[in-house]
């Protein structure tokens, strides 16, 4: 039997669940971005104390690993990575957008789209089959009338995440587009970790980065 604490800290809410051989069971989540940091180790604390369960008996921690906030995917990793190493136990991490196609793969009869806001009309996508399986792996994309033109001709798709709503205005009229509202968490977490988990796909604790498909940018870092 796998236990897994799974970490999302990505996106505007940050979530943690307790998964048990791929099943989620208690979830805490997070509405405000700004304090994720101050509320993960706290909320990991409360969240194995009302489970019953000791640091001693996770088998493995699992974090979303990215794209998402720069911020918050350093402060997931950072916990995860330090529960890891001092359990020495195994590092579980999973693409964010493959955590939001899991929670929508129920609504969608052919692909997934998973998008993710990076500010103006730029999204972070990919594409996946129902079973979440990658089509189209994770890129930067300025989103118009015309992104997904060639896919839609063949394929009915159906996009969620918090960087749809950029492209809904602009295929209203596509009967093959479909939008979700449903929001992910740490519960869709579980289930691919627990995949994971069962094929031994770990990651390594001590190089293991963030994927943030674009470079890292301060004003600092610029010189300016």
């Amino acid at each position: 039997m796998s236990l897994i604490l799974n970490i999302d800290t990505a996106l505007d809410s940050a979530s943690l669940c307790l998964g048990t051989d791929g099943s989620a069971g208690q979830t805490l989540i997070n509405e405000n971005q700004k304090d994720h940091a101050a509320w993960l180790h706290p909320a990991i604390s409360q969240l194995l104390k009302e489970n019953r369960v000791a640091l001693s008996q996770l088998q493995a921690v699992a974090v979303s690993i990215g794209p998402g906030s720069y911020t918050g995917l350093r402060v997931g990793l950072a916990a995860a990575k330090g529960l890891c190493y001092a359990l020495q136990i195994p590092l579980i991490t999973i693409s964010t957008l493959a955590i939001i196609a899991h929670a929508v793969k129920e609504e969608a009869s052919d692909l997934i789209c998973p998008l993710i806001d990076a500010r103006r009309m730029e999204v972070f996508a990919a594409v996946y089959t129902r079973s979440v399986e990658e089509r189209i792996p994770a890129h930067a994309l300025l989103v118009d009338e015309h992104s997904f033109a060639p896919l839609l001709l063949s394929h009915k798709i159906l996009f969620c995440g918090n960087g749809s709503i950029k492209l809904k205005p602009l295929l209203l009229d596509n009967l093959q587009a479909g939008f979700s509202a449903t929001r992910s968490n740490a519960a869709d977490l579980a289930s691919l970790a627990g995949q994971c988990f069962e094929n031994k796909e770990f990651a390594d604790s001590a190089t293991a980065e963030p994927l943030y498909i674009k470079e890292f940018y301060t004003p600092a870092a610029s010189g300016k």
